[in-house]
């Protein structure tokens, strides 16, 4: 009997199962590694899909702008972002447009996000161009 159990522990211990620490360290190594790859990739997705909105927003602006024009004998003057709003413009969440500057002839839209701070998008109706600063 006491043969047997010998025997036994014999075999457990050359039959070690199990990882080493070193292996251990080594997988969190690795995994921290494609963490500081993966996490600075993934905040970039999501300020080019805030950009997108503002974009969007802005299109969407624009067309509403051109349909208070079409009400208003092709003028701009008194184009406010309650205007817009009742010519089909509806703001994305976290998108803000400032009151527009309109003139008989143009107008510039100011546009921000609330997630993406920094950066401000103006819109020029006389060159139809989108700046994006800061």
């Amino acid at each position: 009997m006491h043969e047997a159990l010998r025997t036994k522990r014999n075999d457990l211990e050359n039959d070690q199962k199990g990882f080493t620490l070193v292996e251990l360290l080594v997988v969190v190594l690795i995994i921290g590694i494609l963490a500081a790859i993966a996490i600075p990739f993934f905040l970039n997705q999501r300020q080019g899909a805030w950009e997108s909105q503002v974009k969007s927003d802005i299109a969407n602006a624009v067309i509403a702008a051109e349909t208070y024009a079409v009400g208003n004998n092709g003028s701009f003057t008194g184009l406010t972002v309650a205007e817009l709003g009742l010519n089909g413009y509806k703001a994305t969440p976290s998108v803000t447009i400032a009151e527009p500057t309109a003139t008989a002839t143009t107008y510039i839209f100011v546009v921000t996000h609330s997630e993406f701070t920094g950066p401000t998008w103006t819109y020029t109706s006389s060159d139809g161009t989108t700046e994006r600063t800061g």
